[in-house]
C-alpha cells in the first residue's frame, strides 16, 4: 500500500460503493457467515423448472463431460450432430423393408456401430483423465477450522463459511477473505501465476481488526462474523464487499482475498474466511465449458452430406418418374405379359422405385469414408507421437496429439493465442551485461575471456538458482577496488530495492516481489556487495567482506506513471545519498548534465536493446543536512495529509530525484524458450498472426514482444487511445459516412499499408465487448449508427465489436495486457465470430484453459505451471519452438492428405457408382442395379480403398525440411484451396464423366455379339464396366500421387489382386450352388426348359433356386427388351454358357480392348491439363513455390530459420514489474518480522545521547569507533532496559573481563561478561571469536557469542540486536552477549519476530 492510501489498514475511502453502483457492478446479495455450515446450507436459491437447490456450491469442481449414467446417451447424443450418422441410420431403415431392400439391415449396423464405437471410447479416454485430475485435485489435503480445533481434511470437504488454515507454499483451496497470518500486519504473499501469468509475488493483508483479535484457534473458533458481498463472478482483479462483525462495518476490497489457485509465499500460515467455493470460485468461473471441436471439413462434410442427400432424393424422384411412365407404356405395349403386372399399378411401381433406387444410390455417400477417415487421423496422430524432432530430451516429455480429429485443421491456422509466461518465456530472470564508467561489462564485449561460472546467479520464479557465465573483467575491476563509480554502482545494486530476506540455515534467501529485483540484487551478491539484512529503517550490507549499515531516510516507491524508485540513506560516515534505478527515458532527463560518459552510456543503451535486453539506469547524488532537513520535513506535512496526498508525495519525489549523477546502466535477460523469435518468424511467414493474450504489465509484455521479434521497429504501436480514436474513422470509412463531418476527418491510411501492432488491456477489451462504450463517447459514430436503424444494443455492440476486429486483425501483431482468463477466451471468440477464421491458442497454465477450449484448436505446453493446460488441450508440446513443425509439417501435410483422400473418395465413388444411374434409363427405370451386391459391398471396401488410404497416410507435396525452408507453402491450407465447394464440383463431374466414359463405351461395344467367345451377356457387360471405372480410378490416382514408397505401390497392386480374386469367388456358379441368395451371379448355367416350360420338367439340380432364378430373369425382362433384344435370344445365349462369365470377360481380347479405349479416354483429359498447366505457367503461386522446393536440394540439416536477436533503435522499457506498495510496508515496518525501531526483545530499546539512529543488529559482532583501533566499549553509564520484562539487565556498569582484538592481533580471545551476581562462562567453546582487520572486527565466518551461565537459573540468550554505542560517537557499534537470569531469555520475542541475524559473508 502505496503512501497515498493512508496509515490504517481498513481505512476504506468511504464513496467507494457508490462507485461500485455507479458503474453498474452487482448488489450485495451473497451472506457468508463464518463458523455456521448448518445455516449457510439451508440457504436455497430457485434453478430451472422451478426447482431449488443450495445456494452455496461445494469445492469439489468437476471439469469431465460424462458419468457413468450420461456416457451413453450424450454421446450418441453429440455423434448424431454428424450429419452423416443421421443418414446412415435413414439408410439402414429403409434396408429393414424386404420390399426395397438390397442388403440385410445388420450388415450396415454393424460398420456403422463400429464407427460410433470407435469415437466413443476416444471421448471416454479423453474424459477419464478428466476425471482422473478432478480426483487428484479435489483429494488435496487442508485443514479446516472444525470445533475449536484444525482438522487435516480434503478439498471436496470445504465449505463456504468455514475457517481454513494454509501453510507455505500451499495452494489456496477456495476464494477467501485473508483473516490473519503469520507475518507482521498479517501480510500474506502469494504467487497468481496459475492465475494472470505473473511470476511477481503480490501481497494480501488483513483488516486491522480480524489481525489484532483472532490470535488463537479459541478466538478463530469464536469469530462469528458475517461477510455480505457481491455475487460469484469471473472478474479476477475486482471484489467488493464488507464485513460486520461486533456491531461495525469494514469494507472489503480485492486487497484482501486470496484466490483459489493462489500459491502462498515467504508465508508460513494464514488464516481464512472461504466466499466462494468449487464452481463459484474466480478461476472457475473463468474456466469455461468443455466444446466439441468440429474442423473446417468436418463442417463442411456435414454441408455436403446434406447437399448430396438431397440430390440423392431429387435423382431418385425423377427416376421414380420415370419407372411410373415406363411400366404403364410398356404395360400398354407388351399385354402377353400383364399377368406379371396385374397386382403393380404404375403408381405403385413408382413408388418401389423411388425407395430402391434412394437405397440403391445411398452407396454414394459411404460408411467406408468415415470410418477410413478415423483410421487417418489416428495414424497421422501416431505420427506426431513418434517424430523425434518435437521430443524434448532434456525433460523426457514428447509431443502427444491427445486429440485424433484435429489434424487437418492445423494445416489452415490463421490466428494464434499465446500466453507469455511459461510459454514464451522460462519464467528466468538473468543478469547479462551492464556499462559503468565508460566500460561494458558482460558478454559479447572486450573485457570478456574465460572464466569461473558463478558471477552472476540466475533466479527462477520457483527459486532454483542457475549459474551464467559473465565477465571476468568485472570482477577483477570490483576486487581492485580502484573506481569509485563502480563502487556506487554495487552499493545502488545492493540498497535500492525493496527484497527481503531470510536466513535458512547458513544460508540467505531472498524473498523479491519481482523476479528483477531479485536478479539485481543476486547479481551485487554475486560481485561482493551482500544485502545482510533490513529493519524498518536501517539496511545492512556487506561491502568486500566489510559490513556497513546504512539508515534508511525514505523510500519512493516504483508505481508505473514513475517508473523509477530511489531510496534516501544515511551512510556510517554520515555522508546522506539518493540512489535512483529507472527507465532510461525518466533517468536520462533528470540527469545534471551531460557526463563525460553519458554519450556512451547512451550507446550501451542502444546496443543492449539491439539485443532486447531489459535495461535500467542508475543514478544518484549527494545531499546536505539542510537540504534533506527541508525536504524531510515537507514529506512528513505531505504523508498526513487527507487530501492530495499521493500528488503532493509525487510532487516532492519528483523535486527529490532531479540533479542526478549518472553511475551506468544494467541488462537483464527476461529468457525466452528457444527458438521463440525463429518460430515467430516462420510463423509470420506463413502468414500466421501471432496475439499474445498475458495477465502480465504493458511494459514487461511489450519488452517481451520485441524479443521474440513480434513486434519491430518498423511497427506504429497503437495504444488504447489511438485505437479508441481509430476505430470510429476506421469503421466511417468503410462504411461511407458521407457529409461535412465526414470529410472534415482526417482519416488514417489505409491499414494494410501500414505496418502497426495494437497494444490494449483488458479494462478496454471489456469496454468493446459492453456494446461499445469506447465510441459512444465520441458521438458522432453513435449517431450515424443510430440513423441507419441500428437502435439495438446488441446489434450495436456487434457492430463495434466487428469494427475492432476488422482493426485489430489487420495489424501484424497484437498484444493484451492485463486480460483475465474469460477475457482471453472472448478475444478468440471475437475472431472466431467475425473472421471466421481457425484460430489456435497455447499456453501451459490453469488461466489459458478457457483460451485453449475456446479456440479451435488447444495447444497445451507442459511447463512449470502444472498440467491443466495439457489436459485440456487437443496437442501438448514441450516448448513453443515445436509450433512451427506441428503446424508447417504435420499440419500442412495433414491437411494435403484428408483433402486428397476426399477427393479420390468421392471421386472413386461417382466413377464407379454413378453408372448404376445410366444403367436405368436402359432397365426400364426398375431399379435394377448394374453391378450384383458383393461388387457394391467390395468396391470401397478392398478394390479402391487402399491405395486412397496410401494416398491419405502418406501423401507430401515436399520434405519436412522443405516444408520449413518454404512456410510460404502453408497458405494453401489457410485458403481452403485443396478442397472446397468449387474443387466438389469439379470432382463430381470428374466422376461423372469417368461413370458416363465407362459405361457407354461399354454399352457400344456390347450392341451387338462381342468377343472371339461370343461374351455378350449381363454379367460380362457389368464386369467390363465396373473394370474400366476402377481401372480408370486407379490410373488418376497414380498421376497424383507426389511421394512413392513402397507400401503406395503394394496398396496400387493389392487393389488389383483383390479385385480379380473377389470377382472370380464371388461370380463363379461353384459359390451360386452353395448360397445362391448370398452369390447372385452364376458364372456357368445348367440346360433348363423356356420360361414357358412347366415346372415338373425342371432339373432335380436346379430345382432348389429355381424359383429365386425365375424371379431374377423376370426382373431382368425390362431391361433385356429396353436395350432392344430378343428376351428368348438372350434367355437361349445364357443357356449355352459354357464356363464362367468373369473369367471369360477378364480373358477375352476383345473385352480388354474395350477397357484399355474406356481406360484411355479417361485418362487423356487428365493428362492433357496437367500438361497445359506445365507448358503455360498456368499454376498457382502454391504450386511455383511448390516446384520451386522440389527443385532445391535437400537440406542436410533440419532448418530452422536462425533469426539475429535485434530491436534497432528502441530501448527496453522499465524492467520491473513487482507490485506497487512494498516500499511504503518496510518504511511502516509492516512487512518486518521485528517490531519496533530499536527492540532486542519485545519492547526492549537501548539508547545513547548524541547517537542518530544509527544501529547494528548483528549477532557478536563488533565494529570500532570512529578514529579508534579495535576499541570495545562497554561505556560507564550505558544501560540496556527491557520494557516490561523481569529481571533483564545487559552491560552494566562495572562489568568486567569484556575484550576486543585490535589491529594486528591474530589470536582469538574469549569475551566472558561477569554482572553483579552472575558469572557467565563458556563451556566447551572458545567465546567470541572476533579478527579486526582496521578498525572493523568483521570476519568471514564469525559466529554468534554462545554463553552457557552454569549453575544459575535464567536462560542464555544470543540476542540479535542489543546495542550498545558511546556516547557522541557516530556510526560506533558494539554488540555484547548478554546474559540473564531470574527467568528471563532475552531472544524469546525476538527469535518468534524472525528478527535478521549476524550472518557469515560468501566467500
Amino acid at each position: 500500500m502505496g503512501p497515498g492510501r493512508g496509515g490504517s489498514m481498513d481505512g476504506q475511502d468511504p464513496a467507494l460503493g457508490c462507485e461500485r453502483e455507479q458503474k453498474g457492478q452487482p448488489a450485495f446479495t451473497w451472506e457468508v457467515q463464518a463458523n455456521n455450515r448448518a445455516q449457510n446450507e439451508q440457504l436455497r436459491k430457485k434453478s430451472a423448472f422451478c426447482v431449488s437447490k443450495k445456494k452455496y456450491a461445494g469445492n469439489a469442481i468437476k471439469t469431465a463431460k460424462y458419468n457413468v449414467l450420461t456416457f451413453l446417451p450424450l454421446n450418441l447424443y453429440e455423434q448424431f450432430h454428424r450429419m452423416a450418422n443421421v443418414y446412415f441410420v435413414f439408410v439402414i431403415l429403409l434396408q429393414t423393408f424386404p420390399e426395397i431392400s438390397t442388403l440385410p439391415w445388420y450388415t450396415l449396423l454393424f460398420p456403422l456401430s463400429c464407427l460410433l464405437t470407435i469415437r466413443a471410447l476416444r471421448d471416454l479416454m479423453d474424459d477419464i483423465g478428466r476425471h482422473q485430475s478432478d480426483r487428484n485435485i479435489n483429494s488435496r489435503p487442508c485443514e479446516i477450522l472444525s470445533g475449536e480445533s484444525f482438522r487435516w481434511q480434503k478439498w471436496r470437504d470445504v465449505c463456504v463459511g468455514d475457517v481454513v488454515r494454509l501453510h507455505k507454499d500451499s495452494l489456496v483451496p477456495a476464494d477467501m477473505l485473508l483473516l490473519c497470518s503469520s507475518e507482521p500486519s498479517s501480510l500474506c504473499y502469494v504467487e497468481t501465476c496459475d492465475i494472470d501469468g505473473e511470476t511477481n509475488l503480490k501481497f494480501r493483508q488483513a483488516l486491522l481488526v480480524t489481525h489484532q483479535e483472532l490470535t488463537s484457534e479459541e478466538s478463530l473458533a469464536a469469530f462469528d462474523g458475517r461477510v455480505t458481498c457481491e455475487e460469484p463472478n469471473s472478474r479476477m482483479h475486482s471484489f467488493t464487499g464488507v464485513l460486520q462483525w461486533r456491531g461495525e462495518t469494514h469494507a472489503l476490497d480485492g486487497d484482501r482475498i486470496l484466490l483459489r489457485g493462489c500459491k502462498l509465499r515467504h508465508t508460513d500460515t494464514c488464516y481464512g474466511l472461504v466466499l466462494y467455493a468449487g464452481s463459484d470460485s474466480k478461476i472457475m468461473r473463468n474456466c469455461g465449458k468443455i466444446k466439441r471441436k468440429k474442423t473446417k471439413l468436418d463442417r463442411m462434410m456435414d454441408r455436403l452430406v446434406v447437399i448430396i442427400f438431397l440430390v440423392l432424393l431429387v435423382t431418385s424422384l425423377c427416376l421414380a418418374i420415370a419407372s411410373g411412365f415406363w411400366a404403364k407404356m410398356f404395360q400398354e405395349k407388351h399385354s402377353y405379359l400383364a399377368a406379371l403386372y396385374k397386382h403393380t399399378a404404375p403408381a405403385k411401381q413408382a413408388f418401389f422405385s423411388f425407395w430402391g433406387f434412394t437405397i440403391l444410390l445411398s452407396v454414394i455417400i459411404p460408411m467406408s469414408m468415415y470410418i477410413t477417415f478415423e483410421f487417418i487421423y489416428l495414424v497421422n496422430s501416431f505420427f506426431i507421437n513418434w517424430d523425434l524432432e518435437m521430443y524434448y530430451a532434456v525433460k523426457d516429455i514428447p509431443a502427444k496429439a491427445r486429440s485424433t480429429s484435429l489434424n487437418d485443421q492445423l494445416g489452415q491456422v490463421e490466428y494464434i493465442f499465446s500466453d507469455k509466461t511459461g510459454t514464451l518465456t522460462q519464467n528466468i530472470m538473468s543478469f547479462k551485461k551492464c556499462c559503468v564508467n565508460g566500460s561494458i561489462y558482460g558478454l559479447d564485449t572486450g573485457h570478456e575471456n574465460k572464466q569461473p561460472p558463478g558471477l552472476v546467479l540466475t533466479q527462477s520464479c520457483h527459486g532454483e538458482k542457475m549459474l551464467d557465465s559473465n565477465n571476468v573483467g568485472l570482477r577483477e575491476a570490483v576486487q581492485q577496488n580502484k573506481d569509485p563509480v563502480l563502487r556506487e554502482f554495487l552499493r545502488l545494486l545492493a540498497l535500492c530495492h525493496t527484497v527481503m530476506v531470510e536466513e535458512r540455515g547458513d544460508q540467505l534467501v531472498y524473498q523479491a516481489a519481482s523476479p528483477d529485483e531479485e536478479a539485481l540484487v543476486l547479481a551485487a551478491r554475486s560481485l561482493g556487495y551482500v544485502f545482510l539484512s533490513r529493519t524498518q529503517d536501517t539496511i545492512t550490507i556487506s561491502e568486500m567482506g566489510v559490513t556497513r549499515t546504512f539508515q534508511v531516510l525514505a523510500m519512493l516507491d516504483f508505481n508505473s506513471d514513475r517508473k523509477r524508485m530511489s531510496v534516501l540513506v544515511r551512510d556510517p560516515q554520515g555522508t546522506i545519498r539518493l540512489y535512483t534505478k529507472g527507465a532510461d527515458t525518466v533517468i536520462l532527463e533528470r540527469l545534471r548534465g551531460r557526463g563525460p560518459n553519458q554519450d556512451f552510456t547512451e550507446r550501451a543503451l542502444d546496443h543492449f536493446a539491439e539485443e532486447t535486453l531489459r535495461t535500467l539506469c542508475l543514478a544518484s547524488k549527494e545531499l546536505s543536512e539542510a537540504e534533506y532537513d527541508e525536504w524531510s520535513r515537507r514529506h512528513r506535512m505531505a504523508s498526513i495529509l487527507l487530501q492530495g496526498r499521493a500528488c503532493e508525495l509525487d510532487r516532492l519525489y519528483e523535486e527529490m530525484e532531479q540533479d542526478l549523477e549518472l553511475l551506468g546502466v544494467t541488462a537483464i535477460e527476461d529468457k525466452l524458450q528457444e527458438g521463440v523469435p525463429e518460430t515467430i518468424q516462420l510463423l509470420k511467414l506463413g502468414n500466421i498472426k501471432v496475439w499474445v493474450l498475458t495477465g502480465d504489465k504493458q511494459e514487461t509484455a511489450m519488452n517481451v514482444g520485441y524479443a521474440c521479434k513480434l513486434l519491430t521497429d518498423d511497427m506504429e504501436i497503437l495504444e488504447e487511445k489511438e485505437v479508441s480514436e481509430m476505430l470510429e474513422a476506421y469503421w466511417a470509412r468503410n462504411n461511407n459516412v458521407s457529409g461535412s463531418d465526414c470529410a472534415s476527418q482526417q482519416h488514417p491510411e489505409p491499414l494494410c499499408h501500414k505496418k502497426r501492432a495494437l497494444v490494449i488491456s483488458g479494462d478496454f477489451v471489456d469496454t468493446i465487448l459492453q456494446t461499445g462504450e469506447v465510441l459512444q463517447k465520441k458521438g458522432q459514430l453513435w449517431q450515424h449508427l443510430a440513423c441507419h436503424g441500428t437502435t439495438d444494443p446488441q446489434e450495436q455492440g456487434s457492430l463495434v465489436e466487428k469494427a475492432f476486429v476488422d482493426l485489430a486483425t489487420s495489424c501484424q501483431a497484437v498484444i493484451c495486457c492485463r486480460v483475465t482468463p474469460k477475457q482471453k477466451a472472448l478475444i478468440v471468440q471475437l475472431v472466431k465470430k467475425h473472421k471466421k477464421a481457425t484460430t489456435l491458442a497455447i499456453g501451459d497454465g490453469a488461466n489459458d484453459v478457457n483460451m485453449i477450449k475456446t479456440a479451435d484448436i488447444g495447444v497445451g505446453i507442459s511447463g512449470l505451471e502444472g498440467v491443466q493446460a495439457v489436459q485440456c488441450s487437443d496437442f501438448a508440446l514441450a516448448q513453443f519452438c515445436y509450433l512451427q513443425r506441428l503446424l508447417l509439417v504435420h499440419g500442412r501435410w495433414a491437411y494435403l492428405r484428408i483433402c486428397k483422400f476426399l477427393r479420390y473418395f468421392f471421386y472413386k465413388t461417382f466413377a464407379g457408382l454413378m453408372t448404376q444411374i445410366w444403367f436405368a434409363f436402359h432397365s426400364g427405370f426398375t431399379a435394377q442395379p448394374l453391378y450384383e451386391g458383393w461388387f457394391l459391398a467390395l468396391y470401397n471396401v478392398f478394390y479402391t480403398a487402399y491405395p486412397v488410404l496410401s494416398v491419405g497416410l502418406l501423401e507430401q507435396d515436399v520434405s519436412a525440411k522443405k516444408s520449413l525452408r518454404f512456410p510460404e507453402l502453408y497458405t494453401i491450407g489457410q485458403q481452403d484451396k485443396l478442397f472446397n465447394y468449387r474443387i466438389f464440383s469439379v470432382t463430381l463431374l470428374h466422376g461423372v464423366s469417368t461413370s458416363l466414359t465407362s459405361f457407354y463405351i461399354a454399352l457400344w461395344a456390347f450392341e451387338d455379339h462381342v468377343g472371339s467367345r461370343t461374351v455378350g451377356d449381363y454379367e460380362s457387360f457389368s464386369i467390363t464396366v465396373a473394370t474400366s471405372a476402377l481401372l480408370s480410378v486407379l490410373v488418376e490416382i497414380i498421376l497424383d500421387t507426389k511421394f512413392w514408397t513402397a507400401l503406395s505401390f503394394l496398396m496400387v497392386t493389392a487393389s488389383l489382386l483383390l479385385f480379380c480374386l473377389f470377382s472370380f469367388l464371388t461370380q463363379s456358379f461353384d459359390a451360386f450352388r452353395i448360397a445362391p441368395a448370398v452369390f447372385r451371379f452364376p458364372g456357368q448355367v445348367p440346360q433348363i426348359p423356356a420360361v414357358h416350360s412347366s415346372q415338373s420338367q425342371a432339373s432335380s439340380l436346379w430345382a432348389p433356386c429355381q424359383e429365386l432364378f425365375s424371379q431374377w430373369i423376370m426382373s431382368s425382362l425390362g431391361c433385356i427388351t429396353s436395350l432392344g433384344l430378343d428376351p428368348l435370344a438372350i434367355w437361349s445365349w445364357v443357356t449355352a454358357l459354357p464356363a464362367d462369365a468373369t473369367r471369360n470377360a477378364l480373358t477375352d481380347p476383345y473385352v480388354l480392348l474395350v477397357v484399355l479405349l474406356s481406360l484411355v479416354v479417361n485418362t487423356i483429359p487428365s493428362l492433357t491439363i496437367r500438361s497445359y498447366n506445365a507448358i503455360t505457367g498456368n499454376t498457382s503461386i502454391q504450386q511455383k513455390i511448390c516446384w520451386k522446393a522440389r527443385r532445391e536440394p535437400e537440406p542436410s540439416v533440419e532448418l530452422r530459420t536462425h533469426v539475429p536477436r535485434g530491436s534497432f533503435h528502441r530501448r527496453s522499457s522499465y524492467a520491473f514489474s513487482h507490485q506497487e506498495g512494498y516500499a511504503g510496508l518496510i518504511t511502516r515496518g509492516e512487512s518486518l518480522r521485528t517490531k519496533g525501531t530499536h527492540s532486542t526483545t519485545k519492547g526492549t530499546h537501548s539508547t545513547t545521547k548524541g547517537t542518530k539512529g544509527t544501529h547494528s543488529t548483528t549477532k557478536g559482532t563488533h565494529s570500532t569507533t570512529k578514529g579508534t583501533k579495535g576499541t570495545h566499549s562497554t561505556t560507564k553509564g550505558t544501560h540496556s532496559t527491557t520494557k516490561g520484562t523481569q529481571g533483564t539487565h545487559s552491560t552494566t556498569k562495572g562489568t568486567q573481563g569484556t575484550h576486543s582484538t585490535t589491529k594486528g592481533t591474530k589470536g582469538t580471545h574469549s569475551t566472558h561478561s561477569t554482572t553483579k551476581g552472575t558469572h557467565s562462562t563458556t563451556k566447551g567453546t572458545q567465546g567470541t571469536h572476533s579478527t579486526t582487520k582496521g578498525t572493523h572486527s568483521t570476519t568471514k565466518g564469525t559466529h554468534s557469542t554462545h554463553s552457557t551461565t552454569k549453575g544459575t537459573q535464567g536462560t542464555h540468550s544470543t540476542t540479535k540486536g542489543t546495542h550498545s554505542t558511546t556516547k557522541g560517537t557516530q556510526g560506533t557499534h558494539s554488540i555484547t552477549d548478554t546474559h540473564t537470569t531470574n527467568d528471563t531469555c532475552a531472544t524469546t520475542a525476538l527469535h518468534r519476530q524472525g528478527t535478521n541475524p549476524n550472518l557469515a559473508l560468501p566467500p
